[in-house]
């Protein structure tokens, strides 16, 4: 704990889900670039010990959504009904009383990240599974709240980046868009990559990180799980893994070299302040360029 303040405010968490609860410890735990996030540990009124996090969202989560803390709450909970991995939501606050920032309190899931799986097949098989799985759950009403996140790919800006061929991939997007809607819209997790993908014993433990979920064509989310994928395992690995997905359900693939530009462009003039080492970025930077190199040989007439 940092302070007083803070060692307060986290007793007051604990005391509004267990009002016989005490906070036995806390710990900072990596929550990205924009959100602070401190795992709990609780002693509860009944006597048993349990972990729970506090995301604390920063300036760039809540510019872009004001009502973060209430959507991500709202999200998780339809996640858990839909069977999906996702971590148990238990309370939210936007009032201000808890922290300055809205906050969220979640389920702790035991499980890391995998960079390098010892089993990478499998690795990829149960993640392609649990993407379709998520892609399952159709857009409704009750989905209402979230946005959509296939719509566009945004003004051309007036400096492209040409060390990733910006010019060449908004060209080839802008003389298609807009996509023919093949696919009904579904669930999107919206980042997709094995940093958000947490592991225990071999075994897929949960997906974090749906704060940047929406709805939409569901070869949006695959093309830029395929990217990252690409960028972790290599070329392979990325076919296996879209095999696997493509195995698992009815999406029409027609229009996905039309996404993995659009999931191209992200980097665009980006990836230098991602804070990677230069060997990493290089490699990433690579790959990309095969990654759009064949995205647009595999364009009608390309």
């Amino acid at each position: 704990m940092t302070s007083e303040l803070e060692e307060d405010a986290l007793q007051r968490v604990v005391r509004r889900l267990d009002p016989g609860g005490t906070l036995r410890r806390a710990w900072p735990l990596a929550g990205g670039v924009s959100a602070e996030v401190t795992a709990l540990e609780v002693e509860g009124s009944d006597g048993r010990t349990t972990t729970l996090v506090v995301r604390r969202y920063g300036n760039a989560d809540r510019g872009r959504n004001p009502h973060i803390a209430r959507d991500e709450f709202r999200l998780l909970q339809i996640a858990r009904s839909h069977g999906l991995a996702a971590p148990t939501p238990y309370a939210f606050d936007e009032s201000g009383e808890l922290f300055p920032t809205p906050s969220l309190v979640i389920e702790f899931v035991e499980g890391e990240t995998e960079f390098a799986p010892p089993d990478l097949a499998g690795y990829l098989a149960l993640a392609a599974a649990q993407l379709a799985k998520i892609h399952r759950v159709n857009d409704r009403p009750e989905l209402s709240f979230l946005p959509r996140r296939d719509r566009g790919f945004g003004e051309r800006p007036a400096d492209l980046d040409a060390s990733l061929n910006e010019a060449r991939i908004r060209d080839a997007l802008e003389s298609a868009w807009p996509l023919s809607g093949v696919n009904p819209s579904v669930l999107l997790h919206g980042d997709y990559w094995p940093g958000n993908i947490l592991w225990k014993d071999g075994e897929l433990a949960a997906v974090v990180d749906w704060e940047d979920a929406g709805v939409g064509d569901p070869l949006a989310d695959l093309a830029n799980a395929r990217l990252e994928m690409l960028w972790a395992f290599g070329i392979d690995a990325m076919y296996e893994f879209t095999d696997q997905y493509r195995s698992r359900t009815t999406v029409n693939m027609t229009n996905l070299p039309y996404w993995d530009l659009w999931a191209a462009l992200r980097p665009c003039s980006t990836i230098s302040g991602w804070g990677l080492d230069a060997a990493t970025e290089q490699r990433m930077r690579e790959r990309h360029q095969l990654f759009v190199s064949r995205a647009l040989d595999e364009l009608p007439g390309g």
